[in-house]
């Protein structure tokens, strides 16, 4: 349908340059019994979303279908929202335990690529019209996030952090458990940081590289083979140099980190984000709030390490007590950070998780107390400040992008109905109609 739509633009756009006559290019008229908008807390009933050249351009009451020439969609006793994003995932990778170790040595940048098409348009189809990739191993998620938005293949919006910027042995030090020969020295460029001078550099180099933002591990952690998965692993003067930098270019920083220190300092230096947050406190809770620094929980990976550190072998022998350590604290930290008003983005940590699954992280955070409209509001409004894309995205508006997603019933009263999405629009384009 995608193809479609856009041949008919083209034939238009063509037929005015030859001087022809031509009629308007038809506009989409959504139907749906009801509306989150996600502009506040509401259901709103009975409404129709007028959707023209990819931009969202009125919302009226009750079933209008258009003129000639215009597409109707009836999505008579459905719920209609905002496209879903995700705070953080992985879209060039996916876990395999011991195994997918093995593919640093055997995969080149066009084999992440590659799958990376399939990983994207699974979480398209699963209704997360965008995401923030936090971490990759080559760049391959800035050709990837190009493609997507050249229209060569399906996906969400990408924002990516390109590859992460580590301390020497630190969590996204890629070198981590090799032998000697092969360890080497990596640099800036490679993502691996010591000292404030090098800290600068890696930025640029991301920012050269065609990064969105930048992500930082400011603490160990689960996956990487390295012992500790909780110490601070950036000095202050490096975390603040880091930031003042991203500053500079306009670029925001998601912080990996589980361990309290890392996460004050980090704090403390002026990043955006707390990525899991796994040991954080009162005191913790207080800084983000007063510095309004968002919580991107990623209950779904915490939950998934933590089943599979179960399993002998699925994870190397040094990998597998930090998955069964941390993996069962991170849904009951989330629910005390929401209890104590910290500000929420949805983030599942997918490529540690299965893609595709992204919506069961709704769940997991309802389920110890979250509202179900707060959980909603989490990946649409809450995720688009953070990205500050608000202007654009995150909320059912005249003049945003039609990003949209839509239910059979009402997902305010049984969030487990999004694990099954329906509907699915990017940008005006329909992706997935049952």
């Amino acid at each position: 349908m995608k193809k479609i739509q856009s041949l008919s633009r083209c034939v238009a756009i063509l037929g005015l340059s030859l001087g022809l006559s031509q009629p308007a290019v038809s506009a989409t008229y959504i139907y749906a019994s009801n509306i989150i908008t996600a502009e506040d807390g509401k259901v709103t009933n009975d409404r129709t979303v007028v959707i023209d050249e990819g931009l969202i351009t009125e919302i009226l009451k009750g079933k209008v279908e258009g003129g000639e020439g215009d597409t109707f969609v009836d999505l008579t006793d459905y719920t209609l929202m905002p496209g879903f994003m995700d705070m953080h995932t992985h879209i060039t990778t996916q876990n395999e335990g011991t195994a997918g170790y093995l593919k640093r040595f055997t995969n080149n940048e066009a084999d992440y690529a590659l799958v990376g098409v399939q990983y994207a348009e699974r979480t398209l189809m699963a209704g997360f019209t965008t995401i923030r990739n936090l971490g990759d191993s080559y760049n391959e998620t800035v050709a990837l996030r190009n493609a997507i938005n050249r229209g060569v293949v399906d996906g969400p919006r990408i924002y990516t952090s390109a590859k992460s910027i580590a301390t020497t042995g630190g969590h996204a030090d890629q070198t981590n458990g090799m032998r000697r020969d092969l360890m080497g020295s990596p640099t800036p460029a490679d993502g691996v940081v010591n000292g404030v001078a090098q800290a600068r550099q890696a930025v640029r180099q991301r920012y050269k590289d065609g990064a969105d933002l930048i992500k930082i591990t400011a603490t160990g952690g689960v996956l990487s083979v390295a012992k500790n998965g909780q110490n601070p692993q950036f000095m202050t003067d490096e975390l603040e140099a880091i930031v003042q930098t991203a500053k500079d270019y306009g670029m925001s920083v998601a912080v990996h980190a589980h361990g309290k220190e890392g996460i004050k300092r980090a704090i403390l230096a002026g990043v955006n984000s707390i990525e899991h947050g796994t040991y954080m406190d009162d005191e913790i809770f207080r800084l983000m709030r007063k510095n309004d620094v968002y919580l991107v929980p990623t209950i779904s990976a915490g939950k998934f390490v933590e089943e599979k550190a179960k399993i002998d072998g699925f994870f190397p022998a040094i990998v597998r007590p930090k998955a069964a350590t941390i993996g069962p604290l991170i849904q009951g930290t989330f629910a005390k950070a929401y209890e104590n008003g910290v500000m929420i983005a949805f983030g599942t940590d997918a490529g540690v998780s299965p893609h595709g699954d992204n919506a069961l992280e709704f769940e997991f955070m309802v389920e110890v107390g979250m509202s179900e409209m707060d959980a909603i509001r989490s990946a649409t409004y809450n995720a688009s400040k953070l990205l500050k894309v608000d202007d654009m995205l995150g909320t059912i508006t005249v003049n945003k992008h039609a990003d949209l997603v839509a239910v059979k019933g009402d997902p305010t009263k049984d969030i487990t109905l999004l694990n099954d999405i329906d509907f699915v629009m990017k940008a005006g384009n329909v992706y997935k109609q049952k």
